[in-house]
């Protein structure tokens, strides 16, 4: 890579880094519940830490968190990330037309990255209209940026879940969590109506063995958020 073509990269880089600085304050809260939650689920603290760098999604470890605890079968967990985390092919889908030249190493490394946070930054710069070929350092810094949060303050969660006596409890914090995370997103008509399906769906099916209204209530509201974009 010639020097100028490396000045670009650098610059690109740090651009995506700063966008996702403002976004890494509301993150960082997150991590830390999360960490509490799975010491308290019975996860030692390197398997905490483990998920937070092998699953690296937050909606998918508070769910898998609360699973373990249930002693869920692992197929069923599986299962359950799955279906969370196929937003994430959206993601791909959306992003995939501007990352054509590069090579499988680099799209191996920014389909990992691609988180929602990563993406909400990234997708805007790869849409400008200036002409760049190393955009892709953007998207780069952008998760980068993110990765690093997520698994300080997992860590940090995790110390502090060490000094929570277990009678607290603080199960009730996984529900706050979801609904922090799920009401912003509720912004159109599509995913309104995704999100009552889901919830209807999710009491309907409560009597499922292994939390398995969950998987039933997230395929409805896929079902129905999709049917109602298509309208």
């Amino acid at each position: 890579m010639a020097k100028k073509d490396r000045t670009i990269a650098r610059k690109e880089f740090w651009m995506g880094v700063r966008a996702e600085l403002p976004i890494l304050l509301g993150v960082t809260p997150f991590g830390m519940i999360y960490g509490v939650l799975a010491l308290s689920a019975g996860l030692t603290p390197l398997q905490s830490q483990a998920m937070s760098s092998v699953v690296f999604a937050g909606s998918s470890q508070f769910m898998l968190v609360q699973l373990v605890n249930l002693g869920t079968p692992a197929l069923i967990m599986i299962a359950t990330a799955f279906v969370i985390n196929l937003r994430h092919a959206l993601y791909s889908l959306s992003v995939a037309p501007y990352l054509q030249g590069l090579s499988p190493l680099w799209k191996v490394l920014l389909s990992y990255l691609l988180t929602d946070e990563a993406y909400a930054v990234g997708i805007m710069r790869l849409q400008h209209q200036e002409r760049s070929q190393d955009k892709h350092w953007y998207l780069l810094g952008a998760g980068i940026a993110l990765w690093s949060c997520w698994q300080l303050s997992t860590a940090a969660g995790i110390f502090l879940g060490a000094q929570v006596p277990p009678g607290w409890g603080l199960d009730f914090t996984l529900a706050l969590t979801f609904i922090a995370l799920a009401v912003p997103a509720i912004n159109d008509n599509p995913s309104l109506f995704a999100a009552i399906v889901a919830g209807i769906t999710s009491i309907l099916t409560r009597g499922l063995p292994y939390k398995l209204n969950l998987i039933a209530a997230a395929i409805a509201g896929i079902t129905v958020g999709l049917w109602r974009d298509r309208k």
